[in-house]
């Protein structure tokens, strides 16, 4: 009786290579890829955004508060209109801050108003954009008697005559970086008294 050979033929071997090779690959994905893909993907999910409003009021170098009244005394209020539309916010409505007892600087380098906070999101949330932020209404005055100026600017609108001292909003500043974060900025401007209300938007990261 002849005595059978313990040696596999060539396609056994072949098949047998081939069906270790892909156990192998299939073991790969799970020592290496599964686990910090997963915690990667758990961790970015876990990022929201807060929103923060702040602004600054300075004047132009040829503003005549500059030019007639440094040094004077006075007051600006504004109206801010902000639509936030994110489910945990739902705000929508006007802000009017005010700032009293404002002293009009030497020069051109220094604000009429310092960088102030005028509206932050408590609650963090997906992002789903950027806040919209309208300077629409810049009043006040400085100094008074015969020297006394007044400020009434507001924006155009449809079918009236154009505001004397015009407000024009969404003048489109570089964006930039500080101690807060990185923040989109944008100028609304007078057109005679020459004032500038800058305001930046910070988008701030936070875990949902």
């Amino acid at each position: 009786m002849a005595r059978q050979s313990s040696v596999p033929p060539q396609c056994c071997k072949g098949f047998m290579r081939f069906r270790a090779f892909w156990r192998l690959l299939a073991l790969v994905p799970v020592a290496f890829g599964f686990a910090p893909v997963g915690t990667a993907l758990g961790a970015a999910a876990e990022l929201g955004v807060r929103h923060r409003i702040d602004l600054m009021v300075s004047a132009e170098p040829d503003s005549p508060i500059l030019s007639r009244l440094r040094g004077a005394k006075g007051e600006l209020s504004l109206t801010v209109r902000l639509s936030a539309n994110s489910k945990e916010s739902r705000f929508f409505g006007m802000l009017r801050p005010s700032f009293p007892d404002i002293v009009v600087p030497d020069g051109a380098g220094q604000p009429l108003v310092k960088q102030t906070k005028l509206w932050e999101e408590e609650v963090c949330h997906q992002r789903r954009g950027l806040p919209k932020v309208t300077v629409t209404q810049l009043g006040g005055h400085f100094a008074e008697g015969e020297g006394r100026i007044e400020i009434s600017a507001i924006n155009r609108h449809i079918g009236l005559l154009v505001p004397p001292d015009e407000l024009t909003p969404g003048i489109k500043l570089d964006s930039g970086s500080d101690s807060l974060g990185p923040f989109y900025a944008f100028r609304a401007q007078t057109r005679n008294s020459r004032l500038n209300v800058d305001v930046r938007i910070y988008s701030i990261d936070c875990s949902l």
